[in-house]
């Protein structure tokens, strides 16, 4: 089965059967980090990498504090 880049528009071909919801992949031609959202039907989105930093700042931040 093939989902679009959404940054770029390039066909990926994904197995569905071959991933899992939350996996990771790189979109070939741009180089995106795509996550399976879901499997059934195959939906992938860009993964927000600046909020995974903001909760591991506030983490530090708080651990500090103690």
């Amino acid at each position: 089965m093939a989902v679009v880049c959404p940054e770029c528009d390039t066909p990926i071909l994904i197995d569905p059967d071959e991933v899992e919801e939350g996996e990771t992949l790189h979109c070939d031609e741009c180089g995106m980090e795509l996550e399976v959202v879901s499997t059934d039907p195959l939906e992938i989105a860009p993964v927000d990498i600046v909020s995974y930093d903001d909760e591991d700042d506030t983490l530090a931040i708080e651990e500090d504090e103690e």
